[in-house]
């Protein structure tokens, strides 16, 4: 993305996030790092390894959910038996070591979150482990600066629950009515929604 074309994005998100908002709260994976195209690939690959040709498109279709459950919807797609913890552990071993240093800023949404960073609490509510996704925040130059991080599996149940979104909140000592969602799938906005806070999709804007 040029420029140009990244302040126009920031000028709008920073219009859409006005109002009386004390925390604002991340997605991780094509909301902050500009890393499906490396996700879906690690999926591909695993699904190769067993033969299996999955195509991208059902990874953009379910993003922002934990991997066990884009497991199951790969699964029922294919009419494939992937043992999802297992999966999960290859596809993260994978990313991990050959994707994971690459990872590029979205940098009208990083940069609005070190412009806000001190003014409003900062939280990342992710589908990914915690392990990729503190390493992300490390490689984007920016995880010294979230104050809660909430995983995959660290709640009772993940988006498009509202309980990852809910426990930011608790943690951040914030209402959820005064916290601002930044998203770019639809299992986040559910979520959002759902722990009753307003939300931006950030691919939309």
């Amino acid at each position: 993305m040029d420029k140009a074309l990244s302040t126009q994005k920031y000028k709008a998100l920073t219009k859409l996030a006005t109002g009386d908002f004390k925390a604002f709260l991340y997605d991780c994976d094509g909301t902050l790092a500009d890393n499906m195209g490396a996700h879906k690939n690690s999926y591909i690959r695993v699904a190769a390894d067993d033969g299996i040709v999955i195509e991208g498109d059902i990874i953009d279709e379910f993003a922002g959910l934990p991997i066990l459950k884009v497991v199951d919807e790969i699964n029922k797609r294919y009419n494939t038996t992937f043992e999802p913890v297992e999966f999960a552990a290859r596809k993260h071993k994978i990313f991990f070591n050959e994707y994971i240093e690459q990872t590029q800023p979205i940098d009208y949404v990083v940069n609005h979150l070190k412009n806000h960073a001190g003014k409003v609490k900062i939280g990342v509510v992710s589908g990914g482990s915690r392990s990729s996704v503190t390493k992300t925040l490390q490689v984007l130059g920016i995880y010294d600066l979230v104050e809660v991080l909430i995983c995959a599996g660290e709640t009772a149940h993940g988006k498009p629950y509202a309980d990852p979104f809910l426990a930011a909140a608790e943690q951040l000592g914030v209402e959820p009515r005064h916290c601002l969602v930044f998203e770019d799938g639809e299992p986040g906005v559910q979520a959002a929604e759902a722990a009753g806070m307003q939300w931006v999709r950030i691919d939309k804007v």
